[in-house]
């Protein structure tokens, strides 16, 4: 191999001159690798008496060597970007998220708020790709299968697979920079490339690919910058710098699990502090310049960044939609379209009102109430009422009193309410009281029951409540949408709440009202009154009410991390293990069910994901015994001590980043997919590279220097044959599949069902 030869060329040059030797100080050995342009490189030795020498070597740049490698960079930007692109516009409908995805594409277009678990750049990105190509965001994307007609699609999926089709030369620059070896970046990017999952992933309007474009742009950024450690503060080192940190602001901005990588990022610089700190030629004045560039381009550049995709988000999207109601009253101000938006409405909550009670918690919705009753075995049977996260009429309450009797004075004007008052609530389209009694909660069982009762004003006392303005006294005036309340239930002295709970599909899927007897003051017992309807009243303006940037900022944030949180498995839904994923247990179905239909499975590649979870544990031998034989002191030659380097170093950052990608998943309580483990796939591919490299570099510790050449350029041809000839195996996968399902003989894919829980 060329880059190999080109090792050979210099060690015998420097067998022919001498090797030059320095004085080295204890403790701060270190190995810098060459670059093209040729570079010193100060390697340390351990001589026969047992001191420490330096060996001053010139590397040399190899122009066959620097061909090759721009050579197989070319052909793995040609073959991954052909392998993405391949029938982009197949299936013409579509397929599993990109009804999410597209839809809020759409949003974007059409400057409509939405609400998301994950933060807004993949979405905007997604949305200025329709954008730009001629999309004008009118499909509706309501269910997969739903074909696209004339709407303009295909810029959103091109620039999906555009991005997808980046992570093969991403990690073919990452591997050769971390290994010096074009053959282990040419294996790495050759297990992406032909990966029916990542292929899969990257044609279809999905988050992912963009998410792993930024994480395999921030491994990269983060390798080139390490490798100018030895010309700091330059034009290159600056440059890569700030790159890692725009890319690692960029995965953050797609999805939360963003924040492995920064993680990957944050340890990677905290060694690299360290190592500098120990270097007695630097200064304490060079090491703050060190550290304050860090802060600057590896902290500030990301956060103000990331502040910005919000600003640019919020502005973005000033209209009311669907995401209304998971935010707070003073958040739907500022929506143009909303009711509260420059809105007036009657400033003091009085009888004879109809109102709307909206709980503080975060995403803890509407008091709402509907026709349906709680079935039977939970509670009475009695009239559910829930939260609901979204505006509607069965959200509208009348507010009464205690006794039927005159709310108005002689004037006219309503009598208004006050703090410590006895209320009734009824439900403005049932009729029914809002109701407790000594029956437990449908999910929190030490909560009592919340339900709706009597008919048209007749109750009994369990319909009566006390409200109360938090931190108020008596006779205190409840003002609309500023003063927090709280409703006691007067008979067992119990507080309503709202849980968070999402209710089973009896109660529609709808967030749990209970009534709880820990009366501490917690958002999720406190409401305030958002509309408020009363022509006898005079209207303020609302408009004092619109939050600053920051408080729009931090709110929206909680509602994503505790929406994140509440995404639990519904019934007979399929949830992923974790354990699943390395072994390629189950994939998931993007397209069609039956044998009429397109199918498209997203399944990884078998032969390459077994091969990669082998490598997992031949890394873990290999690195344990270079580990040892460098503690030990044996006496290894230039070369065996470069490949413990590269498998203690570059392999360590890699199988380090495959831990940290995949191993926060078991700790998770949310429902997981199979493609959560494809950033951590990414990693290990990366790590298989070196592993397979750096095994048949030394196949001549056991055999003839010959027959090792041999076996070397055998096994690299017959693993990327082995490769080539699975993904013809396989690709029907990704490329799309017809007639009979797998489990049946006469299918063509019959025979490649290797596993029961496969489902094509």
């Amino acid at each position: 191999m060329e880059d190999r030869a080109c090792e050979a060329q210099r060690s015998q040059g420097q067998g022919a001159s001498g090797a030059r030797k320095r004085k080295a100080s204890t403790g701060a050995l270190e190995q810098s690798r060459g670059d093209s342009n040729g570079t010193v490189e100060v390697s340390a030795r351990q001589s026969a008496n047992g001191t420490s020498q330096q060996i001053l070597q010139i590397k040399t740049p190899c122009p066959n060597g620097e061909g090759r490698r721009n050579a197989l960079l070319i052909l793995v930007i040609t073959l991954s970007f052909s392998t993405r692109l391949y029938k982009i516009l197949e299936p013409p409908h579509i397929c599993w998220d990109e009804t999410h995805f597209g839809k809020m594409g759409s949003y974007y277009i059409n400057r409509t708020f939405f609400f998301d678990v994950h933060p807004p750049l993949g979405k905007m990105l997604i949305g200025l790709a329709g954008y730009l190509t001629g999309y004008d965001g009118t499909f509706p994307f309501i269910k997969p299968g739903d074909k696209y007609e004339h709407h303009n699609y295909w810029g959103m999926r091109g620039f999906c697979a555009a991005l997808g089709s980046c992570l093969p030369p991403f990690a073919f620059l990452t591997v050769q920079e971390l290994s010096d070896s074009p053959t282990a970046g040419l294996i790495a990017s050759s297990l992406l490339i032909f990966d029916t999952g990542f292929i899969t992933l990257s044609q279809y309007i999905l988050l992912d690919p963009i998410l792993m474009f930024f994480i395999m742009a921030s491994v990269l950024c983060m390798v080139k910058f390490r490798s100018h450690r030895s010309r700091p503060f330059g034009v290159s080192w600056w440059s890569w710098l700030l790159l890692t940190g725009v890319s690692l602001s960029g995965a953050l901005g797609v999805k939360f699990v963003g924040l492995f990588i920064i993680l990957l990022a944050g340890i990677n610089t905290a060694w690299d502090l360290w190592e500098l700190l120990g270097d007695l030629t630097l200064t304490l004045v060079g090491f703050g310049k060190h550290f304050l560039a860090r802060v600057l381009g590896l902290i500030l550049l990301p956060l103000l960044l990331y502040i910005a995709i919000f600003a640019a988000h919020f502005i973005t999207l000033n209209k009311s939609g669907p995401g209304d109601g998971f935010f707070s009253s003073s958040f739907q101000s500022r929506l143009v379209g909303n009711n509260l938006h420059n809105a007036s409405m009657p400033e003091y909550l009085a009888y004879g009102s109809s109102m709307t009670v909206k709980n503080l918690r975060i995403a803890g919705g509407y008091l709402h109430s509907h026709w349906h009753l709680y079935p039977e075995g939970v509670g009475a049977q009695q009239q559910q009422v829930t939260a609901y996260l979204h505006k509607d009429y069965n959200n509208l309450w009348l507010v009464k009193k205690q006794e039927q009797e005159d709310t108005e004075d002689p004037n006219g004007t309503p009598d208004l309410v006050r703090h410590g008052d006895v209320i009734l609530l009824e439900h403005k389209e049932t009729t029914r009281n809002l109701h407790s009694h000594l029956h437990e909660a449908p999910l929190t069982k030490k909560h009592l029951q919340v339900s709706g009762y009597g008919m048209n004003g007749t109750g009994d006392v369990n319909d009566l409540w006390v409200i109360e303005v938090c931190g108020g006294r008596k006779g205190d005036l409840v003002k609309v949408l500023r003063s927090k309340v709280r409703f006691l239930h007067q008979s067992t002295g119990c507080v309503l709440y709202s849980s968070g709970k999402t209710l089973p599909k009896w109660g529609w899927e709808q967030v749990e009202v209970s009534c709880s007897p820990y009366l501490k003051d917690t958002p999720s017992s406190q409401w305030n009154i958002e509309d408020h309807i009363n022509p006898k009243l005079p209207n303020i303006s609302l408009s004092v009410l619109k939050p600053s940037f920051l408080e729009v900022l931090l709110e929206s944030h909680i509602v994503m991390i505790r929406g994140n949180s509440g995404l639990k498995p519904k019934d007979n839904e399929m949830n992923s293990k974790p354990w699943h994923w390395p072994i390629n247990y189950q994939g998931l179905r993007f397209s069609g069910v039956n044998e009429t239909d397109y199918r498209v499975y997203l399944l990884g590649n078998p032969v390459i994901w077994w091969l990669n979870l082998l490598c997992l544990g031949l890394y873990v031998v290999m690195v344990s015994i270079a580990a040892a034989s460098l503690q030990r002191g044996f006496n290894l030659d230039a070369k065996r001590r470069g490949h413990c380097s590269v498998l203690m170093g570059g392999g360590g950052m890699l199988f380090l980043g495959w831990l940290l990608h995949y191993l926060p998943f078991y700790t998770m309580g949310r429902i997981l997919y199979y493609h959560h483990y494809f950033p951590a796939m990414l990693f290990n591919s990366m790590l298989t590279g070196i592993t397979l490299d750096t095994l048949l570099q030394n196949t001549d510790l056991l055999l003839r220097p010959a027959s090792a050449q041999y076996l070397l350029r055998g096994g690299q041809a017959l693993l990327l044959a082995l490769i080539l000839y699975s993904f013809y195996l396989f690709h029907p996968l990704s490329y799309g599949m017809r007639g009979p399902l797998a489990h049946d003989p006469a299918s063509p894919m019959a025979q490649l069902r290797w596993m029961d829980s496969w489902e094509f």
